[in-house]
């Protein structure tokens, strides 16, 4: 079968997972109200693509690209993104679940997680310098040897961060927060 090329389509309401998604490539499209819970992906670019009100929980990412791609309210349980095609990755997360995710060892500078659920997700050995987690849960969210520099926590929350295991430097917090990067000390810190 030949892979497809598709530019400036909108795919509202399709449900993938029961006739499979057609390989291929995506560019400027936008996908609404679709099911993907676990589609094969694999091998396809989306580029300056938007997914809003989509499930792709546990779809298989194996060597897909994803070039400006814009997550609108989707449901993205247990992604791995670690498999997916790490040439030029660029995200957008807003208003999305992302709970069991895994971002191992992926340089995703300057993403923006925004009012997202990212409990219990990978984020260990990834590069997420200059990235922003603007109102997000990161509740058991694993960093470890992760390069948070610049990152932007201010308004995250449920959090634990070591800063001896992981580069902070010019990540920004707020004083509500600090305590996420004291964990280790378990100490009481009172208002």
């Amino acid at each position: 079968m030949e892979d497809v090329y598709k530019s400036s389509e909108s795919f509202e309401n399709i449900d993938f997972t029961e006739d499979g998604f057609p390989k291929g490539e995506y560019d400027n499209c936008s996908f609404s109200n679709c099911q993907f819970h676990e589609a094969d992906l694999s091998s396809c670019l989306f580029l300056d693509c938007d997914f809003t009100g989509c499930n792709l929980s546990m779809a298989k990412l194996k060597d897909t690209a994803f070039r400006d791609v814009s997550f609108n309210g989707c449901k993205m349980l247990g992604l791995q993104f670690t498999d997916c095609n790490t040439f030029s990755v660029l995200f957008h997360f807003d208003d999305c679940q992302l709970d069991h995710s895994s971002f191992y060892k992926l340089s995703i500078n300057k993403t923006v997680f925004k009012n997202s659920s990212l409990e219990s997700v990978d984020f260990t050995d990834t590069d997420l310098s200059n990235a922003m987690f603007e109102n997000s849960n990161l509740l058991n969210a694993m960093f470890d040897a992760t390069n948070l520099t610049g990152a932007d926590f201010y308004s995250a929350y449920n959090y634990s961060i070591d800063p001896d295991k992981n580069q902070i430097s010019k990540a920004r917090f707020s004083q509500t927060g600090i305590h996420g990067l004291l964990d280790k000390y378990n100490i009481s810190i009172e208002p």
